[in-house]
């Protein structure tokens, strides 16, 4: 028996996966937008465009998520040369989440963004998005678990960097808010190579807590994401950029308009090919059979 033949026979043995009737894309913007409401937009609509169904930013309360020393220590950046210089010039404030708000609506796409503090999920609460999202820093975080749960949103809550250990105290927070949840498997690298990827972790989520999973890849490529819908991720979210080469430290662990458009066309594929699991002998192999079977068949 070859190796191959004896992985193939393995794989079909384990614990079969549902495949989701629809998986939802989204696409993280995140702090790619480096700051300028255009390429923003310009993101929300290349999200639009590839077929993707909602798109994610970031919000901080600077002094809150990073210490004075921290703040005050050199970095180079194109807003100055301290920490602080960088993280306010790529920080969204009142007038831009108002305007990225109505143009989301104007433009048909759905919006939410992973509060990284108390203060700023609460701001955040003003545009009454769909989801919520807890960021892989965010999972060990009591007071932010507690403020998101208790909105009673549908929440993606990724698990990078999380012993399964803290992951059951997110979800006992989640489950005594009776706030449904997604857990996204993920691994907080940036980029990540597909050896660390582990995709099967995805059912090891998906058994222990007995609840839907998705996917947070921040791979460069396309294929992991395609994997993971078709291990029955219901939502698959992905970092975006107009190109790569751009100034941030995520850029280069985000896909751009090429593999946006592949991303999507693959996943809305899944479910199609996967089908419901019945095999009627369809129509046209009924006209197949009639031609090529030139013997004359048993009833």
């Amino acid at each position: 028996m070859s190796k191959d033949f004896e992985f193939a026979t393995k794989l079909l043995q384990e614990t079969p996966w549902p495949v989701a009737d629809y998986v939802l894309l989204i696409g993280e913007i995140g702090i790619n937008h480096n700051g300028d409401l255009n390429i923003a937009k310009r993101l929300i609509d290349l999200a639009k465009g590839a077929g993707f169904d909602a798109v994610k930013f970031q919000k901080r309360t600077i002094d809150i998520v990073y210490d004075k020393a921290m703040l005050d220590s050199p970095r180079e950046s194109p807003w100055g040369t301290t920490q602080r210089a960088q993280k306010e010039g790529l920080e969204f404030g009142r007038a831009e989440y108002d305007e990225i708000d109505r143009y989301c609506r104007q433009v048909g796409m759905e919006w939410f963004a992973s509060a990284w503090d108390v203060p700023s999920q609460k701001f955040l609460r003003q545009y009454d998005c769909k989801y919520n999202k807890i960021a892989s820093a965010m999972i060990t975080h009591p007071e932010m678990l507690e403020a998101v749960a208790s909105e009673r949103k549908p929440t993606f809550i990724s698990t990078g960097m999380t012993e399964l250990g803290k992951v059951d105290r997110a979800v006992e927070i989640f489950h005594a808010h009776d706030c449904p949840f997604v857990l996204m498997h993920c691994i907080a690298e940036y980029p990540a190579a597909e050896e660390v990827l582990n995709l099967r972790w995805m059912n090891v989520l998906r058994e222990r807590y007995k609840c839907p999973v998705g996917y947070s890849g921040h791979e460069v490529g396309v294929v992991p994401s395609v994997i993971a819908a078709c291990m029955g991720a219901v939502c698959v979210e992905r970092h975006i950029t107009l190109d790569r080469a751009m100034y941030g430290s995520d850029q280069a662990a985000s896909m751009e308009k090429r593999g946006m458009e592949l991303l999507s066309s693959y996943v809305r594929s899944v479910p199609v090919c996967m089908g419901n699991g019945d095999r009627p002998i369809t129509a046209k192999e009924k006209v197949c059979a009639s031609k090529l079977r030139y013997w004359k068949e048993q009833a």
